[in-house]
């Protein structure tokens, strides 16, 4: 489709002013632009066509079935959107005196006692504006509680190879030397490999549980005590939070402090750059490192982020909090695991799950026994699903799977949903063997079938510019 910029029509438009009644006033000359902006001149009704024709090419949770791995794409409730949008909220001034965002204050502080019940943790901030960000914040408290104890030779965070990117890049960021331990067969920490590295330099280690793989580490009690007895702390990246909430808590697993991305786990918008909001939670002896606002703390400001954070996002999660309770909060998680355990079963016996065990909320395929047979890549099965109606699931993620596929398919899907999802992969397996050709110039429906990847990553563009 053209752009609106292509689209425009000299002398064209839409607004129905009436002339100005009172003298005109232009700024300063050395204020006022040389050249006119270079807007698209179009009519009401054009920019309407636009609009929806953009939205017909956009596919989210609302369109069809959408297992991005790792990233819980749940379906975001209408009321959550409401609520939201209540003037009293969406219409603060973030300046306001405290006397004037009582309510907002309220929200906050409630949104406070739901999520450290649920995470284990004793305090919160929700300044960090996304879950890296959250990382971020999380590991210099990490990095301060060391510091505040002169403890200044550690200087290592672990970090498992079936990690989230995000891990090791965060703990860089944070002046860490990054030590990278393998998996284990099973595709848990290798404990072994994890007595290795643990030493008197040890910070910390960056761990999610259930893993990346969709498993849940059954010896995460061990984990966590053999690095606290290093004299390390444990870090819970809430990216998988969504199979665990409300049933059990990642404080009692050991954990010293955990980010929540509350615009994943708690049903509020995902995707499209933002907003998000990275909750970070800790334990009591962390409390004093959390960074403050002038709303949360009484004025008193050490701050990571502007103001309390993005707090429409935290009013959203709240809403989805309320709406479904202490009863409905697990039940969403039990449903998240068995509707991925579901999904596995259904589409084993073509495509076959990298671990064969019970999964939590999310799975990943090993496509690679399947491209040495077929010359399918998963790359290629991720780009026909687009002709089934479903949105590709994550790609070659973790790295410790070769030609992999993680689906998440979340609580939010229906057994029929799932049902003719396990259907799309059945067809895709046989397809592969009777015109894999066909497989690899998908997707056929799609309005750009395949763009040049790696030039779009390398040399992005991103906004137009007039000829």
């Amino acid at each position: 489709m053209k752009l609106i910029f292509e689209k425009s029509v000299p002398g064209r438009g839409c607004s129905l002013l009436p002339p100005c009644d009172v003298e005109t006033v232009y700024p300063s000359e050395y204020m006022s632009r040389k050249t006119a902006p270079a807007l698209p001149e179009i009519s009401e009704t054009e920019i309407s066509r636009h609009y929806t024709e953009l939205c017909r090419h956009t596919y989210g949770v609302n369109c069809g079935f959408y297992p991005l791995g790792s990233c819980t794409m749940k379906y975001n409730p209408r009321i959550d959107e409401e609520i939201a949008a209540l003037p009293g909220f969406a219409g603060v001034h973030p300046l306001a005196p405290a006397h004037a965002a009582e309510g907002c204050r309220e929200v906050l502080d409630t949104a406070k006692v739901y999520l450290c019940e649920i995470a284990g943790m004793d305090d919160m901030t929700f300044q960090p504006a996304a879950g890296a960000h959250g990382e971020f914040t999380g590991v210099l408290l990490i990095k301060q509680y060391h510091a505040s104890r002169g403890d200044t030779k550690r200087n290592k965070i672990i970090v498992p190879d079936s990690a989230h990117g995000t891990n090791p890049a965060t703990a860089a960021m944070c002046g860490f030397e990054v030590v990278n331990i393998a998996s284990a067969p099973d595709g848990c920490v290798d404990l072994e490999a994890l007595k290795a590295v643990l030493n008197e330099e040890t910070a910390g280690l960056m761990l999610t549980n259930p893993n990346t793989v969709g498993i849940f580490d059954e010896n995460i009690l061990e984990i966590t005590r053999l690095v606290h007895e290093a004299g390390g702390l444990c870090y819970y990246d809430g990216a998988n939070l969504n199979a665990i909430m409300g049933v059990v808590r990642p404080g009692d697993m050991g954990f010293d402090c955990i980010h929540m991305n509350l615009h994943k786990t708690f049903a509020t918008p995902h995707g499209g750059g933002g907003p998000g909001a990275g909750a970070v939670g800790c334990k009591a002896f962390l409390a004093d490192f959390l960074p403050k606002s002038a709303l949360m703390d009484g004025g008193e400001r050490i701050q990571v982020r502007s103001f309390a954070g993005n707090f429409l996002v935290v009013v959203r999660a709240l809403t989805y909090l309320m709406t479904l309770g202490r009863e409905g909060i697990p039940e969403a998680a039990q449903n998240a695991v068995l509707n991925a355990n579901y999904l596995m079963r259904r589409i084993q016996g073509t495509f076959e799950p990298a671990f064969d065990r019970i999964c939590m909320h999310e799975f990943v395929l090993d496509l690679s026994e399947f491209k040495k047979r077929t010359g399918v890549s998963a790359l290629e099965v991720a780009k026909s699903l687009i002709d089934y109606g479903m949105h590709p699931p994550t790609m070659y993620f973790p790295l410790i799977v070769h030609e992999a596929l993680m689906l998440e398919p979340t609580e939010t899907e229906s057994r029929a949903a799932l049902d003719r999802a396990a259907e799309g992969f059945c067809k895709l397996y046989a397809l592969a063997d009777e015109d894999p050709d066909f497989i690899r110039s998908a997707p056929h429906s799609a309005q750009i079938a395949r763009p040049d990847e790696v030039r779009a990553a390398r040399n992005p563009i991103l906004r137009w510019r007039e000829a």
